[in-house]
């Protein structure tokens, strides 16, 4: 979808991506009571968030079940703080329009309709540009600036171009935070308030090239694709993946191509590395867009099971891959828990509170690795797809 601009509490039909509207209508199966309330003038109460260490299944351990389970949190309900008012107005932006932000928005929305059950009305936009820009989510930033929302949040483009703007905004009296898959941080010099996303990138990106480099056994010559280049997530896990490459003695990095989160460059460039290295090992993926693209690439040439595939995130085509065996393994983020705790966290810190016991300054949300013998689950799960 090229942009989502939501009001709840006003009847309005908006078109969700088809293939994740499984995820509505199983949150909404599980979603059912609700906690002890704290908030405005009450005593502080601990809230919920996803916080465990990233989950890493082992492939073939038979247990993929668990492992989807782990993956995907459908089950949230409001944490049961009191919010301050009776109508918010927030403002979301993010690196591009893209199913990954879809995902996330479902998250939002689903968050959004809990508090409206309570009769409080989440307004909100949720907007990105068609391609990756930071001179865009800038602009975008300033323009939101002195439109009256009471808290606007960014998931960074690029580090070193946001983190001014941000800081300037806050500055100015606007509360700002960062959410999604990319954070600019108070140790980046960044004075936003807090962040909901992934805290552990550069993990999730040592953690495939592991699995790939065991798989190979420790011997081979391998790709990476990383994405946008200056997105932090995207760096991160290329960082994470080249210094568990390192550790092999024979495993050696012969290319890497930035492909913009674009499923038809990674493509092009998955096809120009398998002609340049008849000897390909594997290729090391760092976002959802590029295992689709060197997925296609290497059935294209005929490479299955001879150069392998590690990469990101829940993309029906990618688990079809995977489930084939055409990818070896996907690291998947809980992207509805990113939205759901993203609209909670928006909410305490337009009513002023700071990070501390009601929430965290990093709320961090899950990654688990899947394997083939998840990926049947997985699919079921976020798309219904029956064996």
């Amino acid at each position: 979808m090229a942009t989502i601009k939501k009001h709840t509490g006003k009847e309005q039909k908006k078109e969700l991506p088809g293939k994740l509207e499984k995820v509505l209508v199983l949150a909404a199966f599980f979603c059912g009571g609700s906690l002890g309330l704290a908030g405005c003038g009450d005593s502080p109460q601990e809230t919920l968030f996803q916080s465990d260490v990233p989950a890493v299944g082992d492939p073939g351990d038979g247990d993929a079940a668990q492992n989807m389970v782990e993956a995907v949190e459908l089950d949230h309900v409001l944490d049961g703080y009191v919010p301050c008012k009776k109508e918010y107005n927030f403002y979301f932006t993010y690196k591009l329009v893209h199913p990954w932000w879809d995902a996330v928005a479902l998250g939002i929305e689903d968050a959004a309709k809990q508090y409206e059950s309570l009769g409080i009305i989440i307004n909100y936009e949720y907007l990105a540009p068609n391609a990756a820009s930071a001179q865009d989510q800038a602009g975008r930033l300033r323009d939101a600036s002195g439109r009256g929302f009471d808290v606007i949040g960014v998931d960074v483009a690029d580090v070193d171009i946001i983190t001014p703007v941000i800081n300037e905004l806050m500055a100015d009296g606007q509360k700002v935070m960062t959410f999604s898959s990319s954070d600019a941080s108070r140790e980046d010099g960044c004075s936003r308030i807090a962040y909901v996303g992934n805290t552990h990138n550069y993990e999730d990106g040592a953690d495939l090239a592991l699995a790939l480099c065991e798989k190979l056994g420790g011997i081979g010559r391998i790709a990476i694709l990383v994405g946008n280049e200056g997105a932090p997530c995207h760096e991160d896990r290329a960082r994470g993946a080249r210094e568990m490459v390192a550790l092999y003695p024979d495993m050696e990095i012969v290319e890497t191509a930035y492909d913009g989160d674009s499923v038809d460059n990674a493509y092009e460039l998955a096809k120009a590395f398998l002609s340049r290295h008849e000897d390909l090992a594997g290729i090391i993926c760092c976002n959802m867009s590029n295992p689709v693209g060197a997925a296609r690439a290497v059935v294209e040439a005929g490479r299955e099971g001879k150069t392998l595939i590690v990469g990101m995130d829940h993309d029906q085509e990618a688990l079809q891959y995977l489930k084939e065996g055409v990818i070896y393994a996907l690291g998947v983020q809980d992207c509805y828990s990113i939205g759901f705790d993203t609209l909670q966290v928006a909410v305490k810190i337009a009513d002023g509170v700071l990070p501390g016991e009601l929430y965290p300054e990093k709320t961090q949300e899950r990654t688990t690795i899947i394997y083939q013998d998840g990926a049947a689950a997985m699919l079921r799960t976020l798309y219904g797809e029956i064996d």
